[in-house]
């Protein structure tokens, strides 16, 4: 089973990806993680990759689609799920063409809907613990004890300098000029089916269990 995960930042992507990893044994490619580790690991297309970062450049499709190809030939037998990739439709086409040709097919292209306002309030109320990373948020989960974090009884908290209001509309104004046209790309395919992204986080993974089960 192979899945590509479709959203803005913040819909719930990694959250779910992460469910769909432990629950039906599939490989999770975050496109970052897997550039990360192929520089780390000094591949020859991780070697391309690092030579370009750090000169300022972006990671060109054709290195994306190769670092994809080495994961997805290493992945589990049950399948992937892509987070973050493809973002744009020449991705898309290119990401297809691959596919193809290692003899695989995308079974769901799930995409998470949410409302921009709506979502602009959910991350940029986001803050975490900092030593455990245990999540919070100003008006949706609350520590029980005020400042004091429940999982380690920790009292500092941090939060991420890219989940303030304006920074999160700048990104969502890039997903939507960038990344959304995809939408009716899967969706004339007949691969794509769009959730509410704004749920409950048990009822997205409810609903997405009922679709790939």
């Amino acid at each position: 089973m192979n899945i590509i995960l479709l959203g803005p930042p913040g819909a719930g992507k990694g959250t779910q990806s992460d469910h769909l990893r432990d629950a039906y044994g599939l490989t999770k490619l975050a496109t970052g993680d897997m550039l990360r580790e192929a520089v780390a690991a000094g591949t020859e297309l991780g070697k391309k990759a690092k030579d370009i970062m750090a000169a300022g450049g972006l990671v060109s499709d054709d290195i994306m689609i190769g670092i994809i190809r080495e994961a997805i030939r290493s992945a589990s037998k049950s399948g992937f799920i892509l987070d973050g990739f493809p973002r744009t439709v020449p991705q898309a086409e290119a990401l297809d063409a691959m596919l193809k040709e290692e003899g695989k097919a995308l079974n769901h292209v799930i995409e998470l809907k949410v409302d921009d306002e709506a979502l602009v309030a959910r991350i940029s109320g986001r803050f975490s613990c900092a030593k455990c990373g245990a999540g919070y948020h100003d008006h949706f989960k609350q520590p029980k004890v005020a400042g004091v974090c429940d999982a380690c009884g920790h009292t500092e908290f941090t939060r991420r300098a890219d989940d303030k209001a304006e920074t999160v509309a700048k990104r969502l104004e890039a997903y939507h000029a960038q990344t959304a046209p995809i939408i009716p790309y899967y969706k004339a395919k007949g691969a794509l089916t769009t959730l509410d992204g704004m749920a409950d986080i048990g009822q997205v993974t409810q609903a997405i269990d009922a679709l790939v089960s």
